[in-house]
């Protein structure tokens, strides 16, 4: 680990920051903005977008960064944005100047080194080692009091917190990496990409996090213009686990040769989706996507419902990773434009409403109410949540208890059994709740 290049400078303007309070008399997160520090570990995309989010609402804000010059950067391309949205009216240019005045920057890789805050949020790699050193680092050095939150998308808050026997980590430790001393002060807080605009933030708690710190953690979200919703650290929390059949049905139904992917995407946008599951992944990245089902699927087991596809796997091997490589399920202009998405209007009119097998709204609304109602039954999340999670984190049209009440729960499950009949494995089972 490299000791800090850079501290950040002080400013005799701001008051002198506050730490989240004890886990007995709650904590200070919601006080004045002015005073509670938030830290950011990473500078990429997510860190640069939840430093923005931080410093609009008012807080002296710290972006760190192990890469000499990428805090630095995203600084400056945090004001150009506002610069930008300036221009355009959106913000005042007192707004726009504030918020970069709040913004101060940190070239470290010991975690050691960031000054002490009342929240810290990790934004780096979704790697379980490395969130491991930086937790741990943290807490050597942060006030008891303040909050440690991580932005992972899948991995686990207790894997993060707790005892580890393998990995590099552990190895370092000779063969055991301890578990951190104050558990109850960490809990994820999952932003969307990009953070500024993305409403949803889903707020994960270990099996240690304090009730209190959960509490302001969400009231502090909604201070920060978001909208919270709890999870435990189930794999892939709600967004990412109850998503996983919207891309592993198209891709199921497309290998079997039912249709081609753009007609698959029309008859999803048909029923009111905003993207098809091909244009989407492609969008997103199709090596991005993969690992994220990777690892619910590793997470759960390798529960056969969250199985990865060979469709998507051929993808990544064969370096199609969507827009960012011009050529994904479909190729790409230099405006980022699919030039071979032509879909058949008459098949996919044809195939929603027909046989369940060959109907991918109907497949895909089912599969994605069964894991709602799994996801409830199991007490990691309120409907309400999940809903809400559903409609914002991903832009469904509704989400999956809505479709319920719709579709009714014993229709979705002999509409299940129907698929479990035909494809056997476990991947159909309905949930117990059905």
């Amino acid at each position: 680990m490299t000791q800090p290049q850079d501290a950040p400078s002080a400013d005799a303007s701001r008051p002198a920051p506050t730490h989240a309070g004890t886990t007995q008399a709650g904590t200070t997160l919601l006080g004045d903005p002015g005073g509670v520090t938030v830290a950011v570990i990473g500078a990429g995309a997510m860190g640069r977008g939840i430093a923005q989010v931080a410093a609009q609402a008012g807080h002296p804000v710290v972006l760190v960064d192990s890469q000499p010059g990428a805090a630095d950067r995203a600084r400056d391309d945090i004001a150009a944005t506002l610069a930008t949205l300036a221009a355009k009216g959106r913000v005042t240019a007192d707004e726009a100047e504030a918020t970069v005045s709040h913004l101060s920057t940190l070239t470290t890789a010991d975690m050691r080194a960031v000054p002490p805050a009342g929240l810290v949020i990790e934004a780096v790699v979704e790697h379980l080692d490395v969130k491991r050193v930086i937790f741990r680092q943290l807490e050597e050095t942060q006030p008891p009091t303040t909050v440690l939150a991580t932005n992972t998308s899948s991995l686990s808050i207790d894997a993060i917190t707790g005892e580890a026997t393998t990995g590099h980590d552990a190895a370092l430790h000779g063969g055991v990496s301890p578990a951190m001393a104050r558990p109850g002060q960490v809990l994820g807080l999952h932003f969307f990409n990009p953070p500024p605009l993305m409403r949803l933030v889903e707020v994960v708690t270990g099996l240690a996090t304090d009730p209190a710190v959960l509490d302001d953690a969400c009231a502090l979200m909604r201070r920060w213009g978001k909208t919270p919703v709890r999870c435990t650290s189930t794999p892939g929390f709600i967004v990412n686990r109850v998503a996983r059949p919207y891309y592993g049905e198209a891709q199921r139904m497309a290998a079997e040769g039912i249709a081609d992917p753009a007609t698959l995407d029309l008859a999803l946008r048909s029923a009111g989706f905003r993207m098809g599951p091909f244009e989407l992944t492609d969008l997103i990245g199709q090596d991005v996507n993969l690992a994220v089902g990777e690892s619910v699927w590793h997470q759960t087991g390798e529960d056969p419902r969250y199985a990865p596809t060979a469709y998507q796997r051929d993808l990544v091997r064969a370096g199609r990773l969507g827009r960012k490589t011009g050529h994904g399920v479909f190729r790409y202009d230099e405006s980022g434009t699919a030039v071979d998405a032509t879909p058949d209007q008459d098949l996919a009119g044809r195939l929603v409403g027909g046989p369940l097998v060959t109907d991918p709204v109907a497949r895909t609304l089912a599969m994605l109410v069964n894991e709602g109602v799994d996801l409830v039954h199991r007490g990691e999340a309120s409907a309400e949540d999940v809903d809400t999670a559903m409609r914002l984190g991903t832009n469904y049209p509704r989400g999956p208890f809505e479709w319920l009440e719709e579709i009714g729960a014993a229709e979705v499950r002999a509409q299940l059994l129907e698929l479990d009949e035909i494809y056997p494995g476990g991947r159909y089972r309905p949930s117990e709740a059905l």
